[in-house]
């Protein structure tokens, strides 16, 4: 199996992709990327038989309409919609609800949050590799879903305070508990990018997720949340250890 792992980011400077390859020998990190443009990540698409995406898929539904009915100055629709009160329901989608009851931690929103660039790049990419030998579905197709934070935290390792060029040296001790956990991982010589670039290091973790996806170990919607998240779009979380992905 090749999992491909992708950091997005609205633009090729801040965005980070990382491949791993997994044979009953273990998985190797063979390839880790910076500044990566749109031309290299389909063709990384190609090459991969699951991918993990940090970026979300789609909008809330009520943001969808507010927006579609303001659109075209359809007051008494907007009125229905504001009828209940507060704005999450605006600003959070389904799976960023279920995300923030399962870990608590709180996905940015992508309607009123700077991700919303993240998600267009996100969609641009999927319409563009949709066709045969892809599936382009929102909620488990050949790409996914991935919020690094949420697999560290499930896996018992640290998910925040690694970000940023003052933080290294926690970059470098997370990538240690990493590797004690799962020994089976190695990154080979892309270890010193990962260790200086958090960007990197997410993208090898949302390939690890891509992995879990593959053999069905991450949370998916029930059937009364699946209509609203082919939709929306549906963060995929592992629902089982770190160990469960081992090669064997």
């Amino acid at each position: 199996m090749r999992t491909l792992g992708i950091d997005l980011a609205s633009q090729p400077e801040r965005t980070a992709m990382a491949t791993i390859d997994w044979s009953p020998a273990g998985a190797t990190v063979i390839d880790v990327r910076t500044t990566v443009t749109d031309e290299m990540i389909l063709a990384a698409l190609r090459t991969a038989d699951r991918t993990g995406i940090d970026a979300p898929f789609g909008w809330p539904d009520a943001f969808v309409d507010v927006v579609s009915a303001h659109h075209v100055h359809d007051s008494s629709s907007e009125n229905e919609l504001f009828t209940q009160p507060g704005v999450t329901r605006f600003v959070r989608r389904m799976t960023d609800e279920w995300i923030r009851a399962r870990t608590g931690l709180v996905p940015l929103s992508v309607s009123a949050d700077r991700i919303a660039y993240v998600a267009l790049r996100a969609v641009r990419l999927l319409a563009r590799a949709d066709g045969p030998g892809f599936d382009a579905g929102r909620v488990n197709g050949t790409a996914v879903e991935a919020y690094p934070a949420a697999a560290l935290k499930i896996w018992g390792l640290s998910h925040n305070r690694y970000k940023g060029k003052t933080n290294h040296q926690v970059l470098a001790r997370l990538i240690d508990d990493l590797c004690d956990l799962a020994p089976w991982l190695d990154f080979g010589p892309h270890r010193a990018l990962c260790t200086s670039s958090d960007d990197a290091f997410d993208a090898v973790i949302t390939a690890v997720i891509a992995r879990a996806a593959a053999l069905g170990m991450t949370e998916l919607p029930d059937a009364a949340r699946m209509l609203v998240a082919e939709r929306e779009g549906w963060i995929h979380v592992p629902n089982q250890p770190l160990e469960a992905l081992a090669p064997s």
